[in-house]
Formats: C-alpha cells, sequence, structure tokens
C-alpha cells in the first residue's frame, strides 16, 4: 500500500490529556504511582485490538545461501487508538507535500509518475 501514498503520515496528534488520561483511569495526580500507572496500562492494552501480520522473511546466511521463513508478527499500535470507544479520534487532510522514498531503481517510473520527482526538484538544488 505505500507506494501508493505519494507521501508518507507524520503521525501528528492533538491529546487532550485529562481526557486520555481518564480512558487509562488515571488523573496527573496518580502519575506519580508508577505501580497504578503500570496497572492500568496493562488494562488498556488488554482493550487494545492486535493487529496479525503473517509474512516471509528473508534470512541471508552469507556466500550466496539464503532462507526464507514464515513469521507471525502481533503488535498492537498505540498510535492508532480508534478502536477505543471511549475516546474521540478523527482524521483531518492536510497537505504533506514530500518526495516518496525511492528503494530501487524499478521505482524510477511511479516516482516520476506520482510527482515526487517535481517535489523534490523543487527543495533540492542539483
Amino acid at each position: 500500500q505505500e507506494f501508493k501514498l505519494s507521501y508518507y503520515n507524520s503521525n501528528t496528534f492533538w491529546i487532550n490529556i485529562d481526557h486520555l488520561l481518564k480512558t487509562f483511569g488515571l488523573t496527573r495526580d496518580d502519575l506519580t504511582n508508577q505501580t497504578l500507572v503500570e496497572q492500568q496500562v496493562y488494562k488498556m492494552a488488554a482493550r487494545m485490538p492486535s493487529y496479525v501480520i503473517i509474512k516471509d522473511v528473508k534470512k541471508r546466511w552469507g556466500k550466496g545461501q539464503e532462507d526464507i521463513f514464515p513469521v507471525t508478527q502481533f503488535e498492537k499500535l498505540w498510535g492508532d487508538m480508534t478502536a477505543i470507544s471511549d475516546l474521540e479520534c478523527s482524521y483531518i487532510h492536510v497537505e504533506r507535500n514530500r518526495g516518496q522514498q525511492l528503494k530501487e531503481v524499478a521505482q524510477l517510473d511511479g516516482w516520476l509518475r506520482d510527482g515526487s520527482k517535481d517535489y523534490i526538484d523543487g527543495i533540492c538544488q542539483f
């Protein structure tokens, strides 16, 4: 999916701290109690969705030998709390002009067509 995007998400948030703490079952005064904070974070973690990714990972051993291993990766994305019904989450589209990462020569055509080349030309002197 990343190659369909001409820019990357900067993952910037506006957060109401007191409301977020309330969702965790905490107040600002509670933050000095490490045990309580840990307990409440674990409770919130139980409410967070887990994302499961199944992928093949290549391991290079050297001298031209490589193996491919199937891997299952489980993760909780704390930057995406939209599944927590107690929190009001919204998205705002803002312009983020930037060039897409060019990772290999085969991507040059798409990089040229999606505007990344023009953007880089505009901010750099060659």
